[in-house]
């Protein structure tokens, strides 16, 4: 199984950066606009449209406030194991670290889920940071 690691550095609080991470439902606005475009509920999964147009179902295994952790899993013919996590910690002085880790299967997958996430990461960077250009 491929396990792929993203360490993020935000110029953003903690706090803010995991209060859009937690809402589970909204990451086109708050977390990943223009990386995804849509996202709606159905129940404990959120249906997302990312901009290339790919459609995942998203199944939300587990919200941890007090850990500032996300726990995701997406359900798909074509992916045979994806489980994700994503934790926010502080980062130095008002600054903020993402650490999203992501087991999938098959390992041939990977470099595009690999890719996805660097620009999913930008995304989440130009979003959320003070000091965007």
């Amino acid at each position: 199984m491929a396990s792929i690691h993203k360490d993020i550095p935000i110029d953003a609080s903690p706090a803010d950066v995991w209060a859009a991470v937690r809402d589970f439902g909204s990451p086109h606005q708050r977390l990943v606009p223009g990386f995804v475009l849509d996202s709606r509920l159905d129940g404990d999964a959120r249906i997302v449209t990312f901009a290339n147009g790919t459609v995942a179902r998203e199944l939300l295994v587990d919200c941890d406030d007090a850990r500032r952790r996300l726990v995701y899993a997406v359900v798909s013919e074509r992916i045979k194991q994806h489980s994700a996590s994503v934790q926010v910690t502080a980062d130095g002085d008002g600054r903020a670290r993402l650490i999203w880790i992501v087991d999938v299967l098959p390992n041939e997958i990977a470099p595009y889920i690999d890719g996805q996430m660097d620009q999913a990461a930008l995304a989440m960077q130009k979003a959320l940071g003070r000091n965007t250009a």
